[in-house]
């Protein structure tokens, strides 16, 4: 057996670096890596000189491809994120609400047990005008039309404020004189209050009208009951969106008329517990007093009387309206 010399392995472990440019434009460069070598007098072998590549470019190399993705990834993702302008925000039907003060309702010679749709020195604040989206929410539509059709939020009382965001109204309870909601028969089950899809507008602009589900405030005993229907609504009153309220609650309509009459009702004060009344309530809830949240119901309660003296949905010839442009 014939071994190889030096000189032969060493020709053949010879690496012979070649440029991209030269392999491109070289007439064989199917060839390339196998050009021979020049044979100098001195029986050394020499590789043919060519155009190397820096040791910069090679590290860089793999990384142009990886940016090329990157760069357009962003476009993918933008396609994945839904848009607020391909939901249909068509409105459908139009629902009016009066709002009124009612100076007399904390009054000992108040008659007991009136309801406060029969205030005797009602002040009128105005009517607002909602539109509704019966197409994107037909369900949370229906309900809220048939209890404003049926009369049941009328003497309802606006019993929660929180200035610069909302305000909130249509709590449930049997007490009629106390401003709360008694629900008319025929409500349908809402199925939307656990659809993902009903949740994707946002509280972006004042105006907005909402289910209250994160922020619903009915007893525990109404929610257990096997028959219970939400109707418990918010406005937003601005003058900036309310991000906290998205994802928890459902948006099903705007307002199409009397943003005056909710910056009226924003303005009304309300009521804020001293420091230590919060220290207090905050250790009665965290050792399960229920007496906590019967006190905490009371907060942000506006200092004057707000309630619905009337509701009803407005006949017109074309209900329907484009959607709305959305922020």
């Amino acid at each position: 057996m014939v071994l190889p010399s030096s000189n032969t392995r060493a020709t053949s472990s010879m690496a012979y670096p070649v440029s991209l440019s030269s392999l491109h434009h070289h007439p064989n460069n199917h060839h390339a890596f196998f050009l021979p070598s020049k044979t100098n007098h001195d029986n050394t072998h020499k590789p043919i000189e060519s155009s190397r590549i820096s040791r910069r470019s090679l590290i860089f190399l793999p990384v142009i491809p990886s940016l090329l993705y990157a760069s357009s990834s962003p476009a993918l993702d933008d396609a994945n994120i839904p848009s607020t302008s391909a939901i249909d925000t068509t409105i459908t039907d139009r629902i009016f609400m009066d709002f009124s003060v009612c100076p007399s309702y904390f009054r000992s010679d108040r008659t007991l047990g009136a309801e406060l749709a029969t205030c005797p020195d009602s002040e009128p604040l105005g009517r607002i005008i909602f539109g509704l989206y019966g197409r994107l929410l037909p369900l949370t539509t229906a309900n809220f039309k048939a209890a404003c059709t049926s009369a049941a939020y009328r003497g309802t009382l606006v019993h929660k404020l929180l200035q610069g965001q909302f305000f909130v109204a249509g709590r449930q309870g049997p007490r009629r004189d106390r401003g709360e909601v008694q629900l008319p028969t025929g409500l349908v089950r809402n199925a939307e209050t656990i659809d993902p899809k009903a949740f994707e507008l946002k509280h972006a602009r004042p105006g907005t009208l909402s289910l209250c589900l994160g922020q619903n405030d009915d007893d525990d005993d109404i929610k257990l009951n096997p028959n219970y229907h939400n109707v418990e609504f918010l406005v937003t009153t601005g003058p900036g969106p309310c991000p906290e309220l998205d994802g928890q609650n459902i948006v099903f309509g705007t307002v199409l008329e009397g943003m005056d009459v909710i910056t009226s009702i924003a303005t009304i004060p309300t009521y804020k517990p001293a420091e230590r009344i919060r220290f207090f309530n905050d250790f009665a809830q965290l050792i399960g007093d229920e007496r906590a949240q019967t006190a905490r119901a009371l907060w942000d309660r506006p200092l004057k009387t707000v309630y619905i003296s009337d509701c009803g949905e407005l006949k017109v010839t074309k209900p329907s309206l484009s959607p709305p442009s959305l922020p």
